[in-house]
């Protein structure tokens, strides 16, 4: 590994250096361990703890394939999906492992006693295999998650729609929170050269998310004027959907569960904020039920902030806590976006306020190629900016996990996987200057940053 690391670092290394690499034997990685699923039975949500489930371990080095390529990893990141992998929710997923294992004598590497779990990364390819033409041996990359076969026809008008489309590291082994991952080559794109190892990480999965679900015709098609309501306003997902409204010509009404993080958002530009702990809504009643009085208070106070209008659009999330609201508060005509349920999978609405008022409800999954290319191509451009909070070495995944899955975290959480330390990677310094207050503001601290 200190080879290429070196490599990585040194401004001479050329692709046939990086080619003439040796390759190791193993590498180390974030995994969890099929024999350990049934280890939180019992527990609520919750209680289920990360930190336990998530180990650093030493595996070999995968077997490269036709259209794939090995790519050293500099820094990845934590997502919901790392969250869910970790708490066995909503099942283990080794199902996914064992069905995909089935569709291919080379998927059947997949299918392992452990997973190697992430579908973040940035950094520098080492292989490719058979078929690679667009790649080569040292390319800065970063990736986004979508792994699809493209063999049956269902997929060709759109990625997201093959019938054997998975997410990297979630539902497939190799995954990025690791020295080494494995990657089918059309998920590698660019990495954004005015951003350091762990900014690059960052915006993978949740920016080309929020892409398609608010700014894709296969999602909601914002335009100009929309007024958005966005749950979670300065998380991972929030903290993307804000800007992508913000740089659309759109109006972010942000609802966010503390004053920090209303602050974040004012600071991201959003000028309608709602604390919705400070204003203690309550959408649920003790027995179970939703309390129809507090959706009203929710789209009375939203209409106070947009001047007397309801929301064009919903960003939804959370789920099952707040689909009720969400469906009510959408204006006549209007689109409630959801592509995650982090508080239940059982949503439950009052469907009169849906039909009659001539509602939708879309779902929105990740984003096919193109959609995750010009999600990339955004922030290349200084457009979208990584929200990065905090980073962790890759031996303290677990506790990154953790805090996310407990929310203790604003924006993204990164994870050091080769990069000895934060702020490598930067070559376009010039740049970076311009938008340094935008790419470091949900940063405590302010990291130096070195080529």
């Amino acid at each position: 590994m200190k080879d290429i690391l070196d490599a990585v670092q040194s401004p001479d290394a050329t692709a046939a250096d990086f080619a003439a690499l040796p390759l190791p034997e193993s590498y180390r990685a974030v995994t969890v361990r099929k024999d350990e699923t049934a280890m939180f039975e019992g527990l609520a949500s919750r209680d289920k703890d990360p930190r336990k489930s998530l180990h650093v371990d030493d595996v070999p080095v995968p077997e490269l394939g036709p259209g794939e390529a090995l790519v050293a990893v500099m820094a990845s990141s934590v997502n919901y999906n790392s969250v869910w992998t970790s708490l066995f929710e909503p099942l283990p997923t080794f199902g996914f492992l064992e069905r995909y294992g089935k569709l291919s004598p080379l998927a059947a590497r997949h299918d392992l006693p452990y997973h190697v779990i992430g579908s973040d990364l940035a950094g520098v390819v080492l292989r490719t295999g058979p078929g690679v033409n667009a790649w080569h041996p040292g390319d800065r990359v970063v990736a986004h998650c979508l792994s699809v076969e493209l063999e049956s026809s269902d997929g060709h008008n759109d990625t997201m729609l093959d019938p054997e489309q998975r997410i990297w590291g979630f539902e497939t082994n190799f995954g990025g929170l690791a020295e080494l991952a494995l990657v089918k080559s059309n998920q590698l794109m660019p990495k954004p050269d005015h951003l350091t190892w762990e900014e690059a990480a960052a915006p993978g999965l949740v920016n080309s998310t929020a892409y398609r679900q608010l700014v894709s015709r296969n999602g909601a098609g914002m335009k100009q004027g929309d007024n958005v309501l966005i749950w979670g306003a300065s998380g991972g997902l929030g903290s993307y959907a804000t800007q992508f409204a913000l740089a659309g010509g759109a109006t972010p009404i942000c609802v966010v569960s503390n004053a920090e993080k209303a602050e974040l958002c004012r600071r991201m530009g959003a000028e309608a904020v709602i604390d919705r702990t400070a204003e203690d809504y309550r959408f649920w009643r003790d027995d179970g039920r939703q309390d129809p009085r507090e959706w009203k208070r929710f789209g009375a106070r939203i209409r106070e902030l947009t001047g007397g209008e309801d929301v064009d659009i919903v960003f939804e999330h959370p789920g099952r806590e707040t689909f009720g609201a969400s469906v009510y508060v959408t204006r006549k005509g209007g689109t409630i976006v959801t592509c995650a349920s982090t508080s239940g999978y059982t949503h439950e609405y009052d469907n009169r306020y849906l039909w009659m008022s001539l509602k939708r409800i879309v779902g929105s999954h990740f984003a096919n190629y193109r959609e995750a290319w010009e999600a990339n191509r955004l922030v290349a451009k200084g457009r979208i900016h990584p929200t990065l909070s905090r980073v962790y070495a890759l031996e303290d995944t677990g506790q990154a996990t953790y805090d996310v899955h407990r929310n203790l975290h604003q924006g993204k959480v990164g994870v050091l996987a080769l990069a000895p330390c934060e702020g490598l990677g930067v070559r376009d310094a010039e740049k970076r200057a311009r938008y340094e207050d935008a790419i470091n503001l949900f940063r405590a601290d302010r990291t130096a940053v070195a080529a």
